[in-house]
């Protein structure tokens, strides 16, 4: 005799309803924030940049530039645990990165 489980004897054609899952809350973003300082030099800037960070070394350069220009630059935006962390890593290389709420 087949076993019902495994025949597709015994199965209905009609569906259960599930309640739907609750969209997962997004975490507020922070921004990480690039000063720029007349210490290190911009080859070491950009390198730190790529070891710590997802950017590459173009975009790496681009902000290292605008932190030179300007005296900031937004590096990146992210999660606020995930920005503390950053901070601290750049600033263990002796660069200076803030950190602040979005908005």
């Amino acid at each position: 005799m087949a076993d019902p489980k495994t025949s597709g004897a015994g199965t209905s054609s009609t569906t259960a309803t599930r309640p739907a899952r609750p969209k997962p809350e997004l975490l507020p973003p922070w921004k990480v924030l690039l000063h720029n300082d007349d210490v290190n030099d911009m080859d070491f800037v950009i390198d730190t940049i790529v070891e710590l960070t997802t950017l590459n070394r173009h975009a790496a350069t681009e902000r290292t530039l605008e932190a030179h220009k300007t005296g900031v630059a937004l590096l990146l935006m992210t999660h606020r645990e995930h920005a503390e962390l950053l901070s601290e890593q750049f600033t263990s290389k002796k660069l200076t990165v803030t950190i602040e709420p979005e908005g």
